[in-house]
């Protein structure tokens, strides 16, 4: 006899749904950011796209939400589901940075997500410098602490790095800047897989962390905002260069 309570036996369907309108959305996402699906391009409507899943209409349907809910899609009434601009896209939504750099990433992508870092987190290490507390010197050296220690090689040292970057925005006290944590966190993350994906890192970035650092213990903003300046830019110099390229623009629909 099954004693399996009945909440429990309703919960499971709902896991399960969620999983796979999850898994969908990633595959999909994944192909839009691949370049795969173009802008303007249309998606197949869910009753075909569920039939070639396998899936239910309602996981497919989710699926398509959560990808339009990240600025990726938009629906509409007898024109289907269209793959948005790219201006609306949430780039650095977290899921969607990963779907950028699960393949090869195109590489005007790539440099600008580094361009905007050098532009945020520059400006920011510099105020950092006049407004940081002990609180946020004792949170940066802590991440640079577990970087040296566990290396960018493990999901400990990585986590170290984002809570070194994570600590140097808090310490702006603005608000403004605060509220791109979760994005910078997240490209910070993603590059530094990506860059060893296929061989371990050229150098050992914890120098460059350090000097930042002392800059912002030092209450120096134009060194430390020079010091972060570079560490983005030796970053960038680290990050392999993608081998795929632009695909032809292919305004068929696509499945």
């Amino acid at each position: 006899m099954n004693k399996t309570p009945a909440s429990r036996r309703r919960q499971r369907p709902a896991s399960k749904a969620l999983r796979l309108h999850g898994t969908i959305a990633q595959d999909l996402g994944i192909a839009i950011m691949s370049g795969r699906y173009q802008p303007g391009d249309i998606l197949v409507g869910e009753v075909a796209s569920s039939e070639r899943l396998a899936v239910s209409r309602t996981a497919y349907r989710e699926a398509v939400r959560i990808l339009a809910a990240k600025g990726l899609v938009e629906s509409k009434p007898k024109i289907g589901t269209k793959v948005s601009p790219r201006e609306t896209w949430h780039l650095l939504d977290p899921d969607v940075l990963a779907w950028a750099f699960a393949g090869e990433p195109d590489l005007k992508l790539l440099e600008s997500l580094f361009e905007l870092r050098n532009i945020v987190e520059s400006a920011a290490a510099a105020l950092a410098a006049t407004r940081r507390s002990t609180e946020h010197l004792d949170a940066m050296r802590d991440g640079i602490e577990r970087m040296s220690r566990y290396t960018l090689a493990t999901e400990a040292g990585r986590q170290g790095d984002q809570a070194f970057h994570s600590a140097l925005l808090q310490a702006t006290d603005n608000p403004y800047i605060m509220s791109l944590t979760s994005g910078v966190s997240a490209a910070v993350d993603t590059t530094t897989m990506f860059k060893q994906r296929e061989r371990p890192l050229p150098r050992d970035p914890v120098p460059d962390h350090l000097r930042v650092f002392q800059a912002i213990a030092d209450r120096d903003p134009q060194r430390a905002e020079k010091e972060m300046s570079n560490l983005i830019k030796l970053a960038l110099q680290d990050t392999p260069v993608p081998r795929r390229t632009k695909p032809a623009t292919d305004k068929r629909k696509r499945a």
